[in-house]
């Protein structure tokens, strides 16, 4: 049996004020593989992702990284877990006053990397997502929305996490980078070995980087299955979902055009 890097044991969360945003939730996620949550807003997505290093505590149920109860975790084990837990989120949660190599190495300089280790490992990472090295001087705003994005992407690698946490990562891109970031991150993913949690909208873009795929509804798992399993699903919840983000167009007799858009 595949090692479960992060699992999900009947896991629920109810916020101040009563309102339950997880009900019951177990899921496994294997090493090294990566697992796509979709969903429409509101669905339950980002407060699992963020259960994972233990910025939610579950009301019941546990979080497991590497077999540990994320909620038992306290002082130095939670540091230790979200050093070993990369985070990637759409806004890139860069700091626009440090240049991109003071931003890729703040986890380096936090966890005492020696200075010429760090800075040899920041170029490395740079060069990981595809950046020139003669970027790492610029500040943030000195970079495109694409280039930002795989700086943050860089930012999350550099501590060599075994776990990957990504909040809708490319949502503010334009059509072209996201697919870009895409066709990147796929191959990276494999190469590195990292096990991957993604929420998304975009179908699309979970059945191109994801192994595995889960459908959220209101705090509750309604279909889980193989990525390649997703179109032929007889699953109703999902096949629900697949009928809301596709768009046919007739394009003559016989040959029948389809347009898929996110969610």
């Amino acid at each position: 049996m595949a090692a479960r890097e992060v699992e999900f044991a009947q896991v629920s969360f109810t916020a101040p004020g009563g309102h339950c945003i997880l009900r019951e939730i177990s899921l496994r996620a294997a090493a090294g593989t990566t697992t796509a949550l979709l969903g429409r807003s509101g669905s339950g997505k980002t407060t699992l992702l963020r259960a994972v290093n233990g910025l939610v505590r579950p009301t019941a149920g546990r979080v497991l990284v590497r077999g540990r109860d994320v909620a038992a975790m306290d002082g130095k084990a939670l540091v230790s877990l979200r050093r070993g837990v990369g985070y990637v989120i759409q806004e890139t949660g860069l700091f626009p006053h440090m240049t991109l190599a003071r931003n890729v190495g703040i986890s380096l300089d936090l966890a005492g990397t020696d200075k010429g280790e760090a800075a040899a490992l920041c170029l490395e990472m740079l060069a990981l997502v595809e950046l020139d090295a003669s970027m790492a001087t610029r500040y943030p705003w000195q970079l495109s929305g694409g280039q930002r994005q795989r700086a943050g992407l860089a930012r999350a690698l550099a501590a060599e996490p075994s776990v990957l946490l990504m909040d809708e990562p490319f949502g503010a891109l334009d059509p072209i980078t996201r697919a870009e970031m895409q066709t990147m991150l796929r191959p990276l993913l494999k190469r590195l070995g990292v096990t991957t949690i993604l929420v998304t909208h975009d179908l699309d873009e979970a059945l191109y980087l994801a192994d595995r795929v889960v459908l959220l509804e209101q705090g509750s798992v309604v279909a889980e299955m193989a990525a390649d399993e997703v179109l032929a699903s007889a699953n109703p919840a999902m096949q629900a979902y697949v009928a809301a983000t596709t768009r046919v167009r007739d394009t003559g007799p016989g040959a029948p055009g389809i347009l898929r858009e996110p969610a």
